[in-house]
């Protein structure tokens, strides 16, 4: 039993991370653009729809970031990839990005869901695209099964000059982590 838990667990974060690392295919630079300016404004919309308020937030910020996210929840692990961009709203300007997540803590499930990041100053939002590291601890309990259970939810600010809004795409995951997330930008896409 002891040797086949790490198996398991090396298994699942190959899987999350291959599943989140982007738009996949043969597709052009371009189209791979496509996918995640697409993904951007379905997220970007239904936040706006779930929380209204947030749309007036975006539009006055410095500028904002929307990422798609899997992530793995194995007992004592937690793993995750994804992509995503940050519009700078003084220049419109769009970096691509990519992400990874790992923590430790108790958890077990899989959860795809999006993350909006909006930048409150302009500081702020250069060194996250040019440095990109988020560390923390993340209590989470989601819950979703088809189209019951979806939510999005306010996390508040992860530092003093963003703020965070989560929704669960699909899956099912009951986590208290202490992850790390790196978001970097992606070469190919830039």
């Amino acid at each position: 039993m002891r040797s086949v838990l790490p198996k398991t667990i090396l298994c699942l974060a190959i899987v999350a991370l291959a599943a989140g690392c982007g738009p996949r295919g043969n597709l052009t630079v371009v189209e791979k653009r496509q996918v995640v300016i697409d993904m951007e404004k379905e997220t970007l919309e239904r936040l706006y729809r779930e929380s209204p308020g947030t749309k007036d937030k975006v539009a006055k910020s410095a500028g904002y970031g929307t990422f798609s996210n899997a992530n793995v929840n194995l007992i004592f692990a937690s793993v995750g990839s994804g992509y995503g961009s940050v519009v700078d709203n003084s220049t419109g300007e769009r970096t691509y990005m990519k992400m990874a997540l790992g923590g430790v803590g108790l958890g077990l499930g899989v959860k795809d869901y999006r993350v909006v990041m909006v930048f409150k100053d302009k500081a702020t939002l250069d060194k996250f695209v040019e440095s990109g590291w988020d560390v923390g601890a993340h209590a989470d309990a989601a819950a979703k099964a088809g189209e019951a259970g979806a939510e999005a939810s306010g996390e508040g600010d992860i530092r003093s000059g963003v703020e965070v809004f989560s929704m669960t795409e699909s899956g099912l995951a009951l986590q208290a982590t202490i992850a790390g997330t790196k978001y970097w930008k992606d070469d190919k896409l830039n």
